[in-house]
Order: C-alpha cells, then structure tokens, then sequence
C-alpha cells in the first residue's frame, strides 16, 4: 500500500485523521495529496489541531452524524464549512431490540448488526452519498469527510470514492482497516455489554466493507451502474472528478 510520512495526522483532539492522497487510481494516476481527508469526529479539536486543519487548507466538512451524535460534540472551525450529511446510527438500536426480545449479546449477532448497516448504507442512504458526490464536484477546496468514530458511515464514503476514482479494491479494503491501526476510542462507561462485544463495535473487520461491495455488485448491479444509476453520476462527471483529484498521467 502507498506510504506517505503525511497520511496520518498526529492530532490532539482526533486520532482516525488520515489523507487519501498517493493510492493508484485510473490508468495509475495516484490520488493528489491534501484534497481529501477522513477522521472521526472534530469536537475535541485543540487550538494547536485547528492550526493544523488551517495550515491545510481545510474549508469544507461532511458530517455523516446524526442529529443527537452532532448537538453531544459540536465543532466551529473559523473559515470553514459544515455539510450535515446526517445518517442516524441504527447499530445500538438493533442490539437494544435484541435484548428487548431476549437474545443475548453476542459476537456473531453484532457482527450480523454491522453487515446489516454496510449493506444498509449501500442500498438506503445514497442520497446523502450523491450529496457527497456533488460537493466533491462543485470544488477544489480540500475538505474531510467524518462521522463519529470515521469507521463505518465514513467509511463507506470514502470507499465509493476510491472505487470511483479507478483505486483497486485491495487497497480500498486495507486503507479501510488502518482505522485499527489508529482510532481510539473514548473511554468507555460501565457496562454490561461484554468486552469482545464492544471491540466488534469499535473496531472495522473486512466483513462490514465487504457486505457493502457484496451488496454494491448484488444488489446495484455493480459499483458503475451504482455511481450512474443511483449518484447520477455520468461519464463527464466522473471524468471531472477524476481530473480533480487524480494526479495528471
């Protein structure tokens, strides 16, 4: 996989900050540096973080979090603007209606839980996906794309851009998993929730993006047919986003 010393920001107040600059794209074009960014959520951003963001020319973000997850940690970041792409966690629902009907928590049901919302995201919330597109379009400003943990919402954004952008799927798949090299989560409160069961929800398997591209190919008819059909994308957009953001040949 590309390696750059710049990929991942070392930041107080986020720790999933990384950039997806260098991986291959179309006819081996890589990605430009310092376009496009993904992180876990900036409401704990310090004043030395914010310089930072400045110094990189960030004037756009695209918060996948829900409604509650945005008023808990707000963020203001001077000069720069917020896109709510809102997209309500339903994960820690579906475990509470486990519960309710009197199945244990365990790791294959959760596991199940997360394949649910990857295919989810897919199939129910390319609206906001399209909102995505159409701002990654409409400018040349660098901009970051987050939710919470920029694990999972996230996470499927920025790998139907890659897939968009021509990058292989291998590396789609291992820039997807450095969230476990990197994230870390808040401390966590009491719980009766067991540990292992908690890791699941933290943490990114392959699994989760793979339940996602699964239902991408049998469900959409394919990653192309999805970016036509379903993000309005046509040729000439994806030629002008290629011409964005992929470095010239």
């Amino acid at each position: 996989m590309p390696q750059h010393p710049d990929r991942v920001w070392r930041l107080q107040g986020a720790t999933n900050f990384r950039d997806l600059g260098g991986y291959p794209g179309q006819g081996g074009r890589p990605l430009r540096w310092r376009k496009l960014f993904r992180s876990d959520h900036l409401g704990g951003l310090t004043a030395a973080d914010q310089a930072v963001l400045a110094d990189l020319g960030l004037t756009r973000t695209y918060d996948f979090r829900g409604v509650a997850e945005r008023a808990a940690t707000p963020y203001e970041l001077p000069g720069v603007t917020q896109h709510s792409l809102a997209i309500e966690p339903s994960v820690v629902q579906g475990m509470q209606a486990l519960v309710a009907a009197g199945d244990s928590l365990d790791v294959p049901r959760v596991v199940g839980l997360m394949q649910d919302l990857y295919r989810g995201l897919i199939n129910d919330q390319a609206h906001h996906f399209a909102a995505l597109f159409e701002g990654l379009l409409q400018a040349e400003a660098p901009l970051v794309m987050h939710c919470t943990a920029g694990k999972d919402r996230t996470g499927v954004a920025v790998a139907l851009i890659l897939l968009a952008l021509g990058v292989p799927r291998d590396l789609v798949l291992q820039d997807y998993l450095l969230t476990n090299q990197f994230y870390q989560h808040p401390p966590l409160p009491q719980s009766e929730i067991p540990a292992e069961v908690l890791a699941v929800l933290w943490r990114v398997q392959a699994g989760f993006l793979d339940a996602a591209l699964q239902a991408l190919d049998a469900d959409q008819g394919g990653i192309d047919r999805y970016l036509r059909q379903r993000l309005g994308l046509g040729q000439s957009a994806l030629d002008a986003l290629a011409q964005r953001y992929l470095q010239p040949a």
